[in-house]
Parts: C-alpha cells; structure tokens; sequence
C-alpha cells in the first residue's frame, strides 16, 4: 500500500470557478456546435418549404445524437409556434434550449452535495466502465475535489493485472498526498477492495479504481458484482456511489455500455469524459433519458480542474452557442 496523510497539497490550485469553467466548455464543446452550427446555419439559407425545413432539423438533430426523443420534442414545439408562419434559425435555437433544459434538468447532481456525505461512517465510490473511458484520471479528478472539500481519501488500485493502471493510480496518488492500496498482480480485485475498505475510517472516502472491462463480457462484470457484494459486508449501504465513467466520443455506444453496467450495479450516477475531443456531444440527452442515471459530472480535459457538475442550461446554450 503506498502512503500518505490524505491532506490537502498545498501546491495545488483551487477549483475554477463555475463561471470560467462553462467559458471554457464552449471551447472544449467547440467540435460538437461547430459542427450542428454549420450545419444548422446551412439548412436555414436554403429555399425549401416549412415542412421540408423541419424534417430537415429532425435529421439533424438526430444525426448530432440528440437522439429520437428530443428532437422529436423541439419539432413539436415550432410546430405549435409556428404552423402558420416560417420560422427562423433564432426560432430553432431557441426552442432547442426551452426544449432540451427541462429533458435534463431532472438529472442534475452538483458535486456539492458530496460535502453533505455521512462523517461518522467510512464511504465507497466505485468506479466503472470499458478500457479507455477514463476512469482512472476520473478517480483523481474526484480525490482532488473531495480534497477541496476536506474529505479524506483513499484510493484503491483493483485492476490488479494491468500494471500500468496501478502506476498511474500511485502517480496521482504521490500527487495528490493520498495514500494508495495495492496489491501483487493477478490479485483478487475485489479482496483488495475489501482490505482498502476495511482500513477506511470514518468521514473518508475510498474511490475503488476498477479494471476496464468490455460490458459484453458476463465473467468481467461478475467480477464487479463481487466486489459490491463484499463491500455491503462491511458497510450495507456501500458503495455509496457506484459510478459509470463514459467517454463522450463513443457516441450511440455509450447507450448499449449503460444498458449492462446499470443491469449489473444499479449506477448512482453517470461521468461523462471527453467532451472536448468530440462532435458527438449531443449524447448526453439520450443517455439521460433512457436510463434515468443522474448525470454527477462531465470532463473536458486532462487537468485535474476540467471537472464539473453538470448544468443543463449551460451545456445546452454551449452546445447551440
């Protein structure tokens, strides 16, 4: 096990405030709008019919993966206001946003309220997905945050047969002044996880790193199933959050990887990476809809501050912006 106090590094900067942040989400989204803007842009300066211009939205809207149900919803909506005149493409912006903020806005969950965990009981999150979707810069993006709040952590390296991914747990761990429990390779994950569990005390937090693993694969989420079980032996309502990091880029993928992790776990809540590196961002209001998993965070970079609770007006004004 790697060592540390678990105290705040000092040498780290603060968060950025929520203001800057959702500045520099319209950059990171710059892929997704541009892209839908153009698009958009390009359908309005045609000469076509009104109806012909809104089944063209609808393609459009689904193609930017806003899914069927939502841009199902913004049809309906210029539809009643506008049946009897053309409408234009402030009138499509603006009803993508009066539309698509309320389909989202149920699934908010501000970090904030993690200030709120229980302090007389040690705390689980566990995290999961497929190889590459970010988990383990995920699980310190959130040490880091909980720092902020002055939680004690503790991380958990269980993919014990990827050497890599335990080095890379300790690098943020050594960072971060976080102690780091590990095991020899090939280890039982989920003896790991008990062990680490065990040795949290009172008002920390464990964030249990797991292997990345296919969701088609029945063995491999098994394997997660176990680790959940031991963890209730010791505490019945652990983890407390049992997380399912998703990167944005795989667009309609992120659907079928939800469908098994949320069959396996029962998820607390969805962490979405990636954002900036992709034209598929549209994604969140399908995923959140269908599975009806709160949204806990998005990821727009590498650095420890490009992490955020997700707001619905502001991801939806930068996705049109």
């Amino acid at each position: 096990m790697g060592s540390g106090t678990g105290a705040q590094n000092a040498g780290l900067a603060s968060f950025l405030p929520e203001t800057m942040f959702w500045n520099r989400l319209k950059g990171a989204l710059s892929r997704t709008s541009s892209t839908f803007a153009e698009k958009l842009s390009s359908l309005f300066s045609q000469r076509c019919s009104h109806e012909e211009k809104l089944s063209a939205l609808e393609d459009l809207l689904i193609a930017a993966d806003l899914g069927p149900q939502g841009a199902a919803a913004v049809i309906a909506t210029l539809k009643k206001r506008t049946f009897t005149r053309d409408f234009s493409l402030e009138d499509a912006k603006k009803a993508l946003v009066e539309v698509l903020v309320p389909l989202l806005v149920p699934y908010e969950r501000p970090l904030a309220s993690w200030r709120q965990l229980p302090k007389d009981q040690p705390i689980a999150f566990l995290l999961t997905g497929v190889n590459g979707n970010g988990k383990t810069t995920t699980a310190a993006k959130i040490a880091y945050f909980l720092q902020h709040q002055g939680r004690p952590v503790r991380l958990a390296a269980c993919d014990t047969f990827r050497a890599a991914a335990v080095a890379q747990l300790c690098h943020w761990g050594q960072k971060l002044d976080i102690p780091v429990h590990t095991a020899p390779p090939g280890s039982d994950a989920a003896a790991l996880a008990y062990s680490a569990f065990e040795a949290t005390g009172p008002g920390e937090t464990l964030l249990i790193d797991t292997a990345g693993r296919l969701h088609t694969r029945a063995d491999l989420m098994a394997e997660l199933e176990k680790i959940q079980r031991v963890l209730k032996k010791l505490c019945p309502e652990a983890p407390q959050e049992a997380l399912l990091v998703l990167d944005a880029t795989t667009g309609q993928e992120a659907l079928a990887q939800a469908e098994v992790f949320q069959g396996s776990l029962g998820l607390s809540g969805l962490i979405v990476t990636k954002l900036d590196g992709t034209a598929k961002g549209g994604i969140i209001v399908p995923l959140v809809q269908k599975y009806q998993i709160p949204l806990r965070a998005i990821g727009t970079g590498e650095s420890l501050e490009d992490f955020s609770s997700f707001d619905a007006q502001a991801f939806v004004t930068a996705l049109i912006s």
